[in-house]
C-alpha cells in the first residue's frame, strides 16, 4: 500500500518542540543532538544556498496574545538541492527570535553565503534553527557541495552513528561510525567534510571519500 507524504508541521508545533531543547535551569540555551551533514540533508525537506539580503523582526503568528517574536530573513536563492516540490523559489526564510529556542543569527548585506537547511511549514514558510546545517558555504569542502547534488541523497538509506569514546562498533550492516568526535574533538573534522557514507549493492554501508575511483575508496570503518 502506498504511503501518504508525512504533513507539513505547523509553526506553533515546531516552537513547542524546539522549547523541549531547552535544557532544564538554563534559560538562554539550546542543545542539538549532533548529526553527520549527510543525515541533516537526508532530514531536511529543503536545501539552499543563498545570500541574507535583509531581516526584520516580525510575530511569530497572527494571535494577538502570542508574544513571541521571529526573524523574517529576505534572501536571494542562488541554488535549490532539495525542496523542489515543495517550494519553487524562496525569499524568506524563519528562525526564532529567542536565542534559547535555537534562533540562528545570519549575516546581512555582505558577500557571504551560506548552505542552509530547513522545514518547510505547513503553511508554506521556510523555517530554519540552530540544529539545521547551517554552513557558511565558503566553509564547505569540495567533497560536501559535490555530495549536495547527488551522493548525500542518493545515499538516505545509510544510517551515521556518532561515535564518542571506545569501544564504538556497528549495530547493522547499513551504518557508518562517524569519529570525528573521537579522533579529533570536533564534530565536523575531516570526516564529514570528506566522506560519504554510501550504499553497495548488497544492501551495506560504508565510507566513501570524493575525487577517488569508487571501487578502491570503500574505506573499513577504522578509516580515517
Amino acid at each position: 500500500m502506498r504511503r501518504n507524504p508525512p504533513a507539513a508541521p505547523s509553526l506553533a508545533l515546531v516552537l513547542r518542540l524546539l522549547a523541549l531543547l531547552r535544557p532544564s535551569g538554563l534559560g538562554e540555551a539550546c542543545s542539538c543532538a549532533p548529526a553527520h551533514p549527510q543525515l541533516h540533508i537526508c532530514r531536511s525537506a529543503l536545501v539552499i544556498r543563498a545570500k541574507i539580503s535583509s531581516e526584520k523582526v516580525v510575530p511569530a503568528t497572527a494571535d494577538p496574545a502570542d508574544t513571541q517574536k521571529m526573524i523574517r530573513y529576505e534572501i536571494k536563492q542562488i541554488k535549490m538541492f532539495k525542496g523542489f516540490e515543495k517550494v519553487k523559489d524562496v525569499q524568506y526564510i524563519y528562525t526564532p527570535f529567542d536565542s534559547s529556542l535555537c534562533g540562528v543569527k545570519l549575516e546581512v548585506n555582505s558577500h557571504r553565503q551560506y548552505l542552509l537547511t530547513g522545514q518547510v511549514l505547513s503553511d508554506g514558510k521556510v523555517f530554519i534553527h540552530l540544529c539545521n546545517y547551517i554552513e557558511p558555504w565558503e566553509d564547505l569542502s569540495l567533497v560536501q557541495r559535490e555530495s549536495l547534488n547527488h551522493h548525500y541523497h542518493t545515499n538516505c538509506g545509510c544510517h551515521i552513528t556518532t561515535c564518542y569514546i571506545v569501544p564504538c562498533t556497528i549495530s547493522a550492516p547499513n551504518e557508518c561510525l562517524w569519529t570525528d568526535w573521537l579522533l579529533e574533538r570536533k564534530l565536523y573534522g575531516y570526516q564529514a567534510q570528506h566522506y560519504v557514507c554510501m550504499k553497495h549493492v548488497d544492501g551495506t554501508c560504508s565510507w566513501y571519500r570524493g575525487h577517488l575511483p569508487l571501487k578502491k575508496e570503500f574505506v573499513d570503518i577504522i578509516q580515517p
